[in-house]
Order: structure tokens, then sequence, then C-alpha cells
């Protein structure tokens, strides 16, 4: 791991990738299945065969009986937290009356398709499945499709399929990734069908393609590389401090870390326990770890609202103080006992998570990732007459006569 002293210095610019994504999108729009096959072929190294993007549904279901026992307990035990979590998320239909007699219900209704993107690369990602398609039956979308880059043979990992068995996704899994995965999710091909919102993480080309189809489709947000802050004070162990931080850089080199304390000498203290700890620990990468002094918490917590942090872990008793004053971040783990890890899989709470700052206005993936409030707007009686003469002059006041008339009219 990097370690570097940092002064408080925002965060650099994303990198894009707009025309070369804008290539692949119009390839696959105009070309289908024939297009993802070969753009697989050419980013990927893997061949796949002609009309083989769907996976068959019986070797879904088959993986689930190769899995192992504690491999599958584990699943099952994610699958269940992550539903009671995003049951609690849904939301009665609100009914109001007004004083003019007027009535506007507003009702939350799951959008048709949703397609759940789980990344490839480095290892499968089940939980990824897990944290989408869960999410998204609760919701209520009754058409739940998941794709993921193939391997080396052209065929998902058994366990991502086995994921995606006990989601209830056994009809659309697809064998494709990339920015090409994400066209045919927007677009549609022959094997495809277009959906309505499309989730989950990626990389900087899936990411720059849900940029370019938002507004076709529906998107959960633009993710980067993961993230992890850690606001510590006197009281924190430095060799769990310094463990959570390497196993954020197992995602990756491009991992951003942060370790923002007010205690100088828990601050060495935990940048001695990486350096001891992380030769041991080969799957930890060589991300970059941000060292910030802070004069005092509130400083502290100043740094962090500046970045908003993907992941935020407050450790020792004055930082744990500080969780209902956070409101910049996309999830806060509290206490020593809190590890960022136990979010990526069991907690309950979503993994999918605002990331390059996007926590100042964007939220995780949860039940209404997948819902839209609608309005349903009565006005029986006299509530018409009570209410056109307002409506008529603003109406009239933004140059639409019509709009008044068509009110008066109901008086």
């Amino acid at each position: 791991m990097r370690i570097v002293r940092d002064r408080m210095k925002r965060r650099p610019a994303p990198e894009t990738r707009a025309d070369a994504v804008r290539a692949i999108i119009d390839e696959v729009r105009r070309d289908g299945d024939a297009a993802v096959i070969r753009l697989t072929g050419r980013f990927d190294g893997v061949e796949i065969g002609q009309g083989s993007l769907r996976v068959d549904p019986h070797e879904v279901r088959a993986a689930v009986d190769a899995l192992e026992a504690e491999l599958l307990a584990g699943l099952r035990a994610a699958i269940e937290n992550v539903r009671h979590v995003a049951e609690a998320q849904l939301r009665e239909p609100t009914a109001v009356e007004l004083p003019d007699g007027q009535r506007v219900k507003v009702s939350e209704v799951p959008v048709r398709r949703a397609g759940i993107y789980v990344p490839g690369g480095r290892a499968p990602y089940p939980s990824t499945v897990v944290m989408g398609a869960v999410a998204a039956r609760v919701a209520g979308v009754p058409q739940v499709a998941v794709c993921a880059p193939p391997g080396r043979d052209g065929r998902l990992h058994p366990v991502t399929l086995a994921a995606c068995a006990l989601c209830d996704v056994v009809g659309e899994v697809y064998r494709m990734g990339g920015a090409q995965a994400i066209a045919a999710f927007a677009h549609g091909t022959e094997s495809v069908r277009p959906m309505d919102v499309i989730v989950g993480p990626g990389n900087a080309w899936v990411t720059e393609a849900k940029r370019q189809v938002f507004g076709e489709v529906g998107i959960d947000g633009l993710a980067g590389p993961s993230e992890l802050a850690v606001l510590a004070s006197p009281g924190a162990d430095p060799e769990l401090i310094a463990l959570d931080l390497l196993a954020q850089a197992e995602h990756g080199e491009d991992s951003p870390l942060w370790l923002v304390s007010t205690d100088a000498e828990l601050g060495e203290e935990v940048v001695a326990a990486v350096e001891r700890l992380a030769p041991e620990r080969p799957s930890a990468t060589d991300a970059e770890l941000m060292v910030v002094p802070a004069r005092d918490l509130q400083q502290a917590l100043r740094f962090v609202d500046m970045i908003a942090p993907e992941h935020l872990q407050l450790v020792g008793d004055h930082a744990e103080r500080l969780a209902g004053s956070v409101m910049r971040a996309g999830c806060i783990f509290v206490g020593a006992g809190a590890a960022t890890a136990f979010g990526d899989y069991v907690a309950g709470s979503n993994h999918v998570l605002p990331t390059g700052g996007a926590a100042r206005f964007a939220s995780g993936l949860g039940v209404s990732t997948f819902r839209r409030r609608m309005a349903h707007v009565s006005l029986p009686g006299e509530a018409p007459a009570r209410l056109a003469p307002a409506g008529a002059a603003l109406a009239r006041a933004e140059g639409f006569p019509v709009h008044a008339e068509s009110m008066e009219r109901r008086a």
C-alpha cells in the first residue's frame, strides 16, 4: 500500500472514455447479438457461440447443488439479511384530502424490467447478484435479469449462477459484460429485451456506458472505484483499522483510502500496522492510503463531508459520537465491530453505493431504485369551482389561456 501524507486535498476528476463507449453502444444498437459477441471477443478475449448469450436455466439451477455447504449458508444469510432491510424500505400509498376538496393519492409502483450488472475481473461477485436482485424482487419488479462477463471458457462462474438461482433469477441470465452489456440491456438485441432500469457497479467503461444510456433507461448511479475513509480517535485499535484498509485495497489499486485522525500517534500506529501486515496479504493491492491529520474532530468531520466517501468508518469513542452529524457518506459503519466488510456481504445494508463524491446527492441501491412514485388526483363535488380561479390566474400569467379555460369550464 502506498502511504501519502495528504493535507485535505479534493479528489481528482475521473477519466472518461466517452467516444469509444459511444461507438460500442452504436455498434450494439445496429448489430444486436452479433455485436455483443464480437465485442466480447475483442475486449475480453472470450469466444462465445452465436445465439448463446443467455445461460440455460437448467445450468443456473444446477449450480446451487455444486456449492459447498459453507458458501451456500453464507449466500442464504446474505439474501435473508438484505431482504429484511429492503422490506423495511417499502412504503404504503399515502392519500391526502386538501381543504378545497381535491384528493391526491401518491403510491409507488415497480418498474417492469430491471437489469443487474455483475462485474467480473479478479473474481466472481455473487454478493452483487444478491444486492441487486433481492432489492428488485422486494420492490416488486416482475422481470429481473442478470449479466456478468464470461470467463475464458465462455461460461459464467458457477457461484454467480448459484446466486442467481437463489435470488429467483433463472430465465434471464446473460454471459456478457462491459459497455456492450449495458448497451444490450438499454436497447435490446435478438436475445435480450430492453430494461427499464439498469443497476450494478462496473469498471470505467461500464460506468461511462450507463451515463450515456441514462434517460433512455433509469440507472442507480455512476459507480467508480470502491472507497473507504476511516475517521479514528484515541481508543481505536490500529491493527483492526489496518486490516479494514487492507481489505478495501483488495478491490484494486485505484480504490481511494483515507485515514483521518486528530491523534498523530494513532495515525502512525495504523501506518506501521499496515506496513507490517501488508506483505502477508498479497490480495491487498498497492492502493493509495492518504493519511490526513486533523486539528480537531470538527475539522475531521468537515473533511469527510467534503470528500463524501462511499464507506465511512467511525472508530474510537469520540469519533463514534459523530455518527449523527455525518451528512455525506454512502454508508456509515460505527464502532470497532462494524467493519466495512460486513456491509459488503451479510450486514443487510446494500453494497452498491455512491462513489466519487456522489454521496453528496445520491443514495445506495435500494427498493426505491426500482420503484417510481405515481399520483392519482380526483376533484369531486365543488373542488373544481374552488380551485379554478387560482389555477386560471396562474395559467394566464404563464401565457396558457386554454389551460385556464379548461379549469374554468369545470367550475
